[in-house]
């Protein structure tokens, strides 16, 4: 049910994680020698580097499970669940690539973010009121059983 206001909010915490899945993360280097930080990828002009593949899976179950919870709308404790755990999982990717992001930093000579690797921390808002909007609706719910 898109009409309810925590399943716009999951729609977009699960866009925003999506982006982010695809979106360059950071660079490194000097314009000689740019590499990119992708989620699964470090790109260079000459090669590309697999990385461990635990910041993409993070990111991709980030983007699926509120994908999922949307359609739980019948559930909202269920859906204050997987938000509070969707919460845990964003912060674990937020920590993920801040730690590629240092580690591979700090043998660069020059290093920068892209605005693609804020966007989980936008998403963690979004969850967060998502959360609140579904924990909301369900006191009403039981306030409104217990008037009858």
């Amino acid at each position: 049910m898109i009409q309810r206001i925590q399943s716009l909010y999951l729609l977009v915490a699960a866009i925003l994680c999506g982006i982010t899945v695809f979106a360059p993360l950071a660079w490194f280097g000097s314009e000689q020698q740019m590499a990119v930080l992708h989620a699964f990828t470090l790109e260079s002009a000459d090669s590309v580097v697999k990385m461990p593949v635990w910041t993409g899976i993070l990111l991709i179950i980030t983007t699926l499970l509120p994908a999922v919870t949307i359609f739980l709308f019948k559930n909202r404790m269920l859906q204050v669940r997987l938000c509070v755990v969707e919460v845990i999982l964003n912060i674990g990717s937020l920590l993920m690539m801040g730690y590629t992001y240092f580690t591979l930093g700090g043998a660069a000579a020059s290093q920068g973010v892209k605005p693609a690797i804020a966007l989980p921390l936008i998403a963690l808002v979004f969850v967060l009121l998502a959360a609140k909007a579904a924990f909301r609706d369900e006191m009403l719910v039981k306030s409104l059983n217990r008037i009858r």
